[in-house]
């Protein structure tokens, strides 16, 4: 759920009038309390606010230590670093004295990214199965609040730890929790998972103002947040809206009596709008609206194409469709934003002539409409073709109709908004590395992401004061209609942007190319994501001797019309994956740049690429597509090569910020 302004100013207020009334007393932090666990062999920091000048004193594992609160009521006690083990009790002492349970001392990991971070385990199909297998009580569980903040705050709004078990686990990330079980069972230490997350968001909200603010395009926005007044931004932005439901709302809804009153053929449409498809309506004059918006279209068939039937294409809409034909119930999609809709009309809800099109769109948040490619609206039969793209008529339904005005305080409405409100309160607790799965909401700046993605690491380890923090990541999962032809692809130019990510120290990938769906980009198989990450950190954070990624492109050698490819992390051998052994995925260039489907086979620990249609190669690429669906390199322990280009031509999202 994002924060409207006007939320956003209460629980600011409540968070005030909470201080006030628990001054007097000791408080600590919602991330210390009972079940947690505490990072071994690093000082540990407990800390909270009491009355100023209040003496606090901590009491854990045989050490003991005091402090007394500052003049702004904090304090912040230091204590031995510890070995792993539990469970143990904490007191803290002050006017009044609080006792925490069953913490144990092992490692912490924070669990970070947008939705595939945030995707739980109770959302698998196979959810019950899975979850009845968690009887984990040394992994403990801790959910950070969704918080949008302004400036970065000491607190969150709430949560608590739980230790690990089948009812727990539910609502938890799946990788997240994946990836701490397969490092619990490999290590036998506690493990403790901090969860913070929210779908959607990009890589700037997450990133401190102290350092999005030196990159020049993010430093005004950053400076203008200290005078940002959120309520006035929310009243402006509503009256806006209004105007819009004043202007395209109708009085009555498009169904009545369960009749689909604007989808037949007559229909007075005076007063209905026009809007150039394919486009959200977001971009159109509809900003901030939710609901149901309904479409029509004429058509004009000849004859014998009416008499033989028509597929009917629209892209795909965001997020659920109903639709008809000359009155006619032809199709619908319910929740599936990126699926492409593709109806068959049979030739008795046709005529020669003019046919109408009506399509009721429905959208629960975010974006909402048509949002494919032009190429993708058409009408076929045979050999006949007509698009669907350009002018259509759009009328407002007062049906679930709402005002999204959460773009006010949204996570992305400006940079730095999640760091203050869910990893700020955090950098006190002291943390053995961090997990990341996001880059899908900065796909369209994928150049930009080169600098951004690593300055957010580099800015993590800074705040929480440890300059080699470990940081593992997922590199993006395939996903939308696979390639049919070499093309461009903002995708896996933000894979390429991860990939250039490693070049900082204690870094790791989890290369998850080959588990991915065209039409979901929540992909199900969460188990080897958390897997894939778990073998990274084991080497990257604890320095275990083994095969922790697949293999990497390192160099290229031109041998007459062959390309001989040399790899990074072959482990025990190259693997094409398939029952046949040849290397899909593979295309080749000349010096045109025109990129034609190549011919790739392994020999020994090299891959040679070959094409007829190129005989003077010069770049290879491999799985270079938003959907690269049959890409089949592997190492022999199972673990798939990166997408990879050995040209450093220009991609389509340079320049775009």
């Amino acid at each position: 759920m994002m924060f409207s302004g006007k939320r956003f100013i209460l629980s600011i207020g409540c968070l005030l009038i909470t201080s006030f009334i628990l001054k007097a007393e000791v408080r600590l932090p919602h991330i210390i309390g009972s079940n947690m666990v505490i990072q071994r062999d690093q000082e540990l920091r407990i800390w909270g606010w009491a009355d100023r000048g209040e003496k606090v004193t901590v009491h854990f594992n045989e050490a003991v230590e005091s402090k007394r609160a500052g003049k702004d009521g904090k304090w912040l006690i230091t204590l031995p670093a510890m070995e792993a083990g539990g469970p143990y009790t904490m007191k803290v002492r002050g006017k009044n004295i609080i006792e925490l349970e069953n913490i144990l001392i092992g490692d912490v990991w924070v669990c970070s990214g947008q939705s595939n971070m945030e995707f739980q385990v109770q959302w698998f199909p196979w959810a019950e199965e899975e979850s009845s297998r968690a009887d984990y009580p040394e992994i403990r569980l801790f959910t950070v609040p969704k918080n949008v903040q302004l400036a970065p705050a000491d607190e969150i709004p709430g949560g608590e730890w739980q230790e690990c078990n089948q009812e727990t686990v539910m609502p938890f990330s799946a990788v997240g929790y994946f990836f701490g079980r397969h490092i619990h069972e490999e290590l036998n230490v506690p493990v403790g998972l901090l969860s913070t997350n929210w779908g959607g968001t990009n890589v700037e909200t997450w990133t401190s103002g102290e350092a999005i603010g030196q990159v020049p395009e993010f430093a005004e926005r950053v400076a203008s947040l200290a005078d940002y007044d959120p309520e006035k931004d929310f009243a402006r932005r509503k009256a806006e809206m209004q105007e819009i439901i004043d202007k395209y709302a109708a009085d009555e809804p498009g169904i009545q009596d369960g009749k689909a009153v604007w989808a037949v053929s007559e229909l007075d449409i005076e007063g209905w709008g026009t809007m150039e498809l394919p486009q959200q309506w977001e971009n159109a004059g509809l900003s901030g609206l939710d609901g149901i918006v309904w479409f029509r279209l004429e058509v004009d068939l000849p004859g014998e194409v009416s008499q033989r039937g028509i597929t009917l294409e629209l892209g795909p809409i965001d997020d659920s469709d109903w639709t008809w034909v000359n009155g006619y119930k032809v199709g619908e999609t319910i929740q599936k934003y990126n699926q492409d809709r593709v109806y068959t009309i049979p030739a008795e809800y046709l005529q020669e002539g003019m046919n109408v099109i009506a399509v009721r769109v429905e959208d629960t948040g975010g974006g909402g409409g048509f949002h494919g490619k032009p190429e993708l609206m058409k009408i076929t039969s045979d050999d006949f073709m007509i698009s669907l793209a350009g002018e259509w008529r759009f009328r407002v339904s007062p049906a679930g109709l709402s005002l999204n005005t959460t773009e006010v305080m949204s996570p992305n409405s400006n940079p730095t908004l999640l760091f203050n409100g869910m990893i700020h309160p955090l950098l006190n607790f002291r943390v053995n590395g961090a997990i990341w799965y996001q880059g899908e909401s900065n796909a369209s700046r994928a150049y930009q992401y080169r600098d951004l993605f690593p300055l957010m690491i580099e800015d993590w380890r800074k705040q929480w004061e440890y300059p080699e923090m470990p940081f593992v990541f997922v590199q993006l999962a395939n996903f939308m209609e696979a390639s049919k032809k070499p093309d461009e692809s903002t995708w896996a130019e933000l894979r390429e942007a991860q990939y250039m990510t490693l070049s900082l120290p204690r870094t790791g990938m989890a290369v998850t190319i080959d588990i991915g769906e065209a039409d979901d980009i929540h992909p199900i198989n969460k188990q080897d994501v958390g897997e894939r990450l778990a073998i990274a950190a084991l080497k990257i954070a604890y320095g275990k001797d083994l095969i922790f990624s697949g293999p990497v492109y390192r160099e290229m050698i031109i041998a007459g019309e062959h390309t001989i490819l040399s790899f990074d992390h072959v482990g025990s051998g190259l693997k094409a994956k398939n029952r046949y052994g040849y290397l899909n995925g593979f295309t080749i260039a000349g010096e045109d740049g025109k990129f034609h489907w190549a011919r790739a086979y392994i020999q020994g620990d090299k891959v040679f690429v070959y094409s007829s249609k190129v005989p003077k190669p010069v770049a290879v690429r491999y799985g270079w597509a938003d959907n690269p669906d049959d890409v089949n390199l592997y190492n022999m322990e199972g673990l798939p090569a990166s997408p990879f280009r050995t040209d450093d031509w220009p991609g389509v999202t340079k320049g775009k910020k």
